[in-house]
This record gives structure tokens, sequence and C-alpha cells, in this order.
């Protein structure tokens, strides 16, 4: 048997007291068992209260007061949770109404809208109607006229003996013409000029036999719905001064068509010149192209007149005149031009010159898409899938996105087309220099003067910011070229397999596609395992392009290229394996490849992605995951370098332009041009496209469909908005909503400092110190920016709880009673003069460091 130590004899003494009165027999072994167990909880007991109970001399001394503030202090503090949760649910029903109450508004506009588009659309039908009319009426009354000259003719020619009596039938030229006459048709009369030449004598030779007109079969009536007129009985004599000669009348027409066909053909000579000198990459030359524009304009030149109706409408080439761009564009459209309809639907849209009318906006881009205009089978897409002015339709979405690009597929060569430059107005003030989509004049002049000096990796580079085109560099193949070739004669593989692009697809009129040629550069290159080379062998091995079409090689070289991880390489194995060529036909490998070269931000690989996802081709249809892709592939249009052109007109102070060509480009669905519009508005350009009452609200609108899409400053801004009331009402509630989803989902900054100064305030919100710190501390994690003014407002914060501290402890008669030994250590006193050391010190340096 142990010994037991006092306290455990005690305890074992209240186990045996407990047993018996129970009635249970403890028997020797199980008291042994008991009290090893009882030791061995006891020591467990006793090293957890150790490691949770802090020192003597660091535990806080609390007084059975300040216990029960504390536990009422909790109290409080769950209560308020519970006040914060219940807060936050009312104010999220109160934006679910509020959203409920806008989509019921929605629906009932959309029927107004509905309507009058209805309307619209009558009208537009009931015009085209009468103008058809019209035309058909001006053309039968021309016909009319014609066989009256016709009459008068035979009338004339009855002064000669020719009565066209029963006796005149007999005649085979004769009878053919009463017939003809009875008919209504156009009698076949030979040209002939009567000051010259005689009369045609009868004869049976010149307009056929008898026996070949009885035989031969009548020509049908070309008016059968025309009433033929009546043949007069007995056509009167008239005098031979009295006849109006049929071959003035002809040579009058002939006349007036000669004219026109003459214009028509100055026309497009002017509008060819034109073309010519826009296509230039000289802005003075392009300045000049719209004179010839204009010129052919004033013939009525369609495509011409297109030309200086958007160019009056940006103010780009012409001065801005939105009124005489509007009357250009009304013109054309009620003409059929699908251009000018997407113009004017995109004037009304906006609200640019006259009064926004999203209905008649619809209607417009509607028939434009009808008539094949990308941009308005672009912008439907986009109103579509995001439910804008119309249902939202993923499927009516997908239907116009894809035709886009088609056409987006066709134009791109196989390299992929050139990346779209998409510039933040914001970033480029907010992060000024860090902007990579843009390169520095210095620093291509630098890579010039290398590349003069014969650096020949500068010259590859050069070469390929020529050939593509893109970051502030225009494209020019004239250029490309010579930096190749000074780069592929120092031996470099690179500019060779270059070379070999340039002369296999052709580039512009610096070069003409050579199969030969190309085949030398890419062979040359491959030979030093460039990708590049590798990838154009391929393509004529594949396509049998100036060699016999082989698959087996065209595989290999496109996988050599490919592990080596080059863009081509890996979207021609994807098209391999998707079509089965010299393969098995694979879909997960394709789709493999088509992921490889889509992270390269190759188009075509976003296109074949695209159509898969929309056809379930090797994966579950998706038409979500479908929009977004073809999405993807219109957005790199030719039309994608308005975006440049307008960063360039912002930059040269010329914000109108700027203004417009963005806001183009927002309605076709560009994030990055929905931000700079609103960014614009948002800074109070001076611009007076649109009105200064109307410039917030257009702001929000922009902001809200870029924070839509994704873009997190967007999203901060919408609570701004909402938090001042520009352009809307003040909502302290709908700025929370906004900065929480700012905060949560993407993780912004400043969108967490707001919800802290919001908590702090009680704005919106109950009033929270807790709350408002860890938002604080969360600004400070996530940004190092936030740093500072977070620092700021946790001293400020660290005062307002001191003082809310004083004050309760004040109410409750403990204020002279804080223990700050307790609080702070029993050091407490020599780290408040060590801090008031480093102070003095801190002050007296900057004294000195300021004489």
């Amino acid at each position: 048997m142990k010994l037991l130590r006092p306290h455990q004899a005690c305890l074992l003494a209240a186990v045996l007291f407990v047993s018996v009165t129970q009635g249970q027999d403890i028997i020797g072994g199980a008291q042994d068992d008991v009290t090893d167990d009882m030791n061995e909880n006891q020591q467990q007991e006793q090293q957890e209260k150790a490691q949770e109970e802090p020192p003597e001399m660091l535990r806080p001394r609390l007084t059975p007061e300040e216990e029960r503030f504390r536990e009422l202090q909790r109290q409080h503090y769950q209560e308020e949770q519970e006040r914060f949760v219940a807060k936050q649910s009312q104010a999220q029903r109160k934006v679910h109404n509020s959203e409920q109450e806008r989509f019921v508004a929605e629906q009932a506009q959309r029927k107004v809208h509905n309507s009058e588009q209805e309307r619209f659309v009558a009208d537009q039908v009931k015009a085209q109607q009468k103008m058809r009319d019209s035309a058909t009426q001006r053309q039968r009354e021309a016909m009319q006229r014609q066989r009256e000259a016709e009459e008068r003719t035979d009338e004339g020619r009855s002064v000669d003996g020719w009565e066209g009596g029963e006796d005149d039938a007999s005649i085979p030229e004769i009878g053919r013409s009463q017939e003809y006459y009875r008919k209504g048709i156009e009698v076949p009369m030979p040209q002939y000029n009567p000051a010259t030449t005689p009369m045609p004598q009868r004869q049976d030779g010149f307009f056929g036999s008898q026996t070949e007109q009885e035989d031969s079969t009548q020509p049908p009536d070309p008016h059968p719905l025309e009433e033929p007129p009546t043949p007069l009985e007995e056509p009167p004599t008239v005098g031979e001064s009295d006849m109006p000669p049929p071959e003035e009348v002809e040579e009058e027409m002939t006349d007036e068509r000669r004219e026109q066909l003459e214009k028509e053909k100055d026309a497009q000579r002017m509008y060819d010149e034109g073309m010519a000198l826009k296509n230039s990459s000289r802005k003075s030359e392009q300045k000049i192209a719209y004179t010839f524009f204009l010129e052919a304009a004033k013939l009525n030149h369609t495509e011409s007149l297109e030309l200086v109706g958007f160019a009056h409408l940006f103010g780009d080439y012409l001065q801005q005149n939105v009124t005489r761009s509007l009357e250009i564009l009304q013109d054309l459209a009620d003409k059929g031009s699908p251009k000018a309809q997407m113009g004017l639907g995109f004037i009304y849209a906006a609200g640019i010159g006259t009064n926004s009318s999203q209905a008649k906006a619809l209607v417009y881009y509607t028939f434009a898409a009808l008539g094949g205009d990308p941009l308005a089978q672009m912008t439907l897409g986009y109103r579509y899938w995001s439910g804008i002015g119309v249902a939202q339709s993923c499927e009516s979405a997908l239907t116009y996105y894809r035709m886009v690009s088609n056409k987006v597929a066709e134009e791109v060569s196989v390299s992929g087309g050139a990346a779209v430059q998409r510039v933040r107005l914001h970033d480029e003030v907010e992060n000024p220099g860090g902007n990579s989509a843009m390169l520095d004049d210095d620093l291509i002049q630098y890579y010039q003067f290398l590349a003069d000096k014969g650096d020949v990796q500068a010259q590859v580079g050069l070469g390929q910011l020529n050939y593509q085109g893109g970051r502030g560099v225009e494209q020019n193949y004239g250029r490309a070229l010579d930096y190749f070739q000074q780069a592929a004669a120092a031996g470099n593989a690179n500019a060779m397999a270059f070379l070999g692009k340039m002369h296999s697809e052709g580039a512009g009129d610096a070069v003409k596609p050579d199969n030969n040629t190309a085949f030398q550069y890419f062979k040359k290159a491959a030979e030093q395992g460039n990708p590049v080379g590798q990838s154009g062998l391929g393509l004529m091995y594949m396509y049998g392009k100036g060699v016999e079409q082989d698959y087996s090689k065209a595989f290999k070289y496109f996988s050599q290229a490919a592990e080596q991880g080059w863009v081509d390489g890996q979207l021609q194995l994807g098209i391999m394996y998707y079509s089965g060529l010299g393969v098995r036909r694979d879909y997960k490998m394709a789709i493999k490849y088509f992921n490889l070269a889509s992270q390269s931000g190759h188009v075509l690989a976003f296109y074949n992605l695209a159509q898969m996802h929309a056809t379930g081709t090797g994966m579950m249809r998706s038409c979500h995951t479908a929009v977004e892709l073809f999405k993807n592939v219109a957005e790199r249009g030719r039309w994608a370098e308005l975006m440049m052109e307008a960063h360039n007109q912002y930059k040269d102070g010329n914000s109108n332009s700027a203004l417009v060509m963005y806001t183009l480009l927002a309605e076709l669905g560009y994030e990055v041009a929905q931000s700079n519009v609103a960014y614009i508005l948002d800074q109070g350009s001076r611009t007076y496209v649109v009105g200064q009452d109307e410039v917030y609200p257009r702001a929000l609108l922009h902001w809200g469909r870029a924070a839509a899409q994704g873009y997190t400053v967007a999203r901060v801004k919408l609570g701004d908005y909402h938090y001042y009331g520009y352009g809307t009402n003040i909502d302290y509630e709908i700025a929370a909503t906004h900065y929480r989803l700012a905060s949560e989902q993407q993780h912004n900054a400043q969108a967490m400092f707001n919800l802290g100064y919001m908590h702090e305030n009680g704005l919106g919100m109950k009033k929270d110190i807790h709350l408002a710190k860890r938002f604080y501390d969360m600004a400070a994690e996530t940004s190092t920016d936030a740093q500072v003014p977070v620092s700021l407002a946790l001293m400020k914060l660290g005062i307002l709880y001191g003082m809310e501290y004083l004050e309760q402890a004040g109410q409750s008669g403990q204020l002279w009673t804080v223990d700050l030994e307790g609080y702070f250590g029993a050091e407490w006193d020599i780290w408040l003069c060590t801090l008031l050391a480093l102070l003095l010190g801190l002050v007296v340096l900057y004294r000195r460091t300021q004489r």
C-alpha cells in the first residue's frame, strides 16, 4: 500500500464515504487504481491550469466590481453583435427589396420601350413601303412616258403612208409592232440618226421572215400587273413638223445616265485615293485623306458619307459636329446603311447630341445587326449578356458574339493577331510609370540606338514590335523586315523564323507571299532548335505549302515547338487532335493544347475553345463559358484600335473626342472603356457632349457596368457615389454593401478601410469600435499603402477607446482605481520613461536636421 499525502487521504475518504452511502464495495486493488488515477488527473489539471493562467505579476488584479463590469461589457458586446447581425439582415432585405422594385420598374419600362419599338418599327416599315410604292409609281410613269413617245413616233411615221391599218398586218415588221403595241411591250427599234441614216426599208431580213415570225415565241410580258393600253382605232394624221424625234429623248436620257456614271466614277476614284492615304502610318496623310472623302461625299458616295459622319461624331480628323453627324447618319440609315444604323443606335443609346432613347437605339442596333454590321452584333451580344434594355438571355448573347467571332477568326492570321492595348486612365494616375501597356518613347529610342549599333537582341525585339504592333508602336512591316534582315545576317535564328513567317503569310506591301523563301528560312531556324521555325515548318507540311503535305512531319515539328512552350505549336497540335489529322481524334488532348495556347492569349485558341463549349464537344455544354470566350475573341477585332486612338486623344487634351470614342467602346462591352468613360466624367473634365446635370448619373452608370464585369475600383466607386450622393441619393447601407462586396470578393484594402470608418462612426450600421479595428487591421495586412492611414486611424481609435473607457469608469465610480501595474506590468513606469526619452530624442534630431 502506498503512503497517501494529506490532501490525497482527504479525497480518498470522501470517495469511500460516497461509495458507502451508495452501497458500493471498494476493494483494495480498486482503491489503488482510483488513487493512481486521481493523482494523474490532478497533475494534468495542475499543468493545464499553469499553462492557462499567466504569472502572478502579469495577471491583472480585478476587483469584484471590475469583474461585474467585464461581465456586463461582454454581455453588451454580445448584444451589439446580435443587433449588428439583425441590422445587416435588414439591410440585405432592404437591398433585395429595392432590387426587386427596380426590377419591376425596369419590366414596366421595358414594356413601354417594347411598345415604342413596335410603333417605331411599324413606322419604319410603312416608310419603306411608301418609298417602294413611290419608286414603283415613278418607274411606271417613266415607262408610260416611253410608250407615249413610241406612240408619237408611230403617229409621225403615218405621214409617209404608214397608217397602221388592217393591210399592214400582212407586213411582218408592222404586224409585229402592232402586236407588241396591243400587249404593251416595248417595240424593238434600231438605233439610227435621221439626219445621216435613211429610214430602214421594210424587208423580210430585218425583223425576220414571216415564217420566222410565226414560229418564234413571243417575249413575255414585262409588266404583268399593268393594264395594256387600248390601241387607237384610227390614229390621227400628224405633220412632220409636229412629230417629236425619238432620238432626242434617247440622247437626253443617255446624257443624264452618262453624267451620273461619270460622277460615280469620280467619287469612287476620290474614295480610293482617300483610303490609300488613310491606311498610311502618318497622321498628316490620314488627315489629308478626309479631304478626298469630303469631296466624294458631296457626290453622295455612301462609304465616304459614312466615314465623314463618324469623323464628325468622333472629332478626330474633322471638327467635332454631332448635329451634322446625326443628319448624315440619319439620311444614310433611311437608305438602309447598316453602319449608319449602328451609328444612330449609338447616338440614341448614349444620348449624344439628342435625347437618350433606348427603344430607338435597340431598333437601330437590330436593323444594323441584321444588315451584318459587326459592331451592332457585338453591342446586342453584350446587352443580352448583361440584360441592358432587354431580357437577359445567354443563348441570344451566344448567337451574336459567335457571329462577330467568326469574322474576327477569319481576319486574324495564325500568329494570333495584335494584342489589345487596354490602358486604364485611373491606373495611369494612381500608379504612374507602372503601366506596362505602353512603352516610353525614351526606351524605344534607346533600343533603336542599340539596334543601329548592331545589337542583335535589340534588332529582333524592335522587329517583333513593328511586326505585331502594340504598346504604343504602330504596325510597320517595312521596319520589321529591315530589323529582321539585319539580325538574320548575324545568324540569329529567331529573326530567320520571323522572316519565314513574313514570307509565308505576306506582310502588306513589304513582303509578298513566297513559300519557297519561307521554307528556307524556317528550315534554317528549325535546325538551330528555334520553336518559331519548327512551328513554321509544321504549318508548311500540314497544309502542303511549297512541299508535299505530310501530317506526320507536321505533328513532329509542332510537338517540338510545343515542348518549348511556343503558342503556335500548341494551337496546331490542338487542331490536329480535334480534327484527327495524322493522329487519332482526341478531344481531351485538343482541349489541353487549346488551353495552353489560350494562356498566351492566342485568339484562335479562345475561338476553338468557345466552339467546343458552345457545342458540348468533348465536354459538357456551357453557354456561360462559351459566351465569355467568344466575347474575348470579339474584343480582339480591328475596332479595338479605337482604344489607343481614344487614349491619344485624351492625352492630347481632346477630352470630348476621347469621351465619345470610349463611350462607343463601352457600348460594345469593353470593361476598360466603361471605367475610362466613368473616370473622365468623374474628374469633371469639361465636355459639351454630356449635359452638366447628366455627368454623375452617366458616371454612375458606367461604374456600375464596369463593376459588374469584375473591376474592383469600380465597385468601390459605386460605394463612394452612394456614400456621398453623387448622381443618386445618399444611402449608407447600399454604400456599405458595395464596400463589403469589394472587401470579401476582391480583397480591396480601400473597401476594408471604408468599412472600418463606417463602423467607427456608426454610418449605415451600428457603431462598433472592435469591428472598426478589425477592418483597419485587415486593410493594413492587404496593402502596404494602407499602413500609414491605418496607423493614424488606429491612433484615433485608441484615443476614442480610452475616452470611452474613462467615461464608463467614471460613471461606475472606478475612475481612480485603475491598476496600471495590473494592466501594464510592474515595470510600466520604466517603459513609459523609455518611450518619452525616445520621443525627446526624435524631436531633438528633427530640430537639428532643420537647421
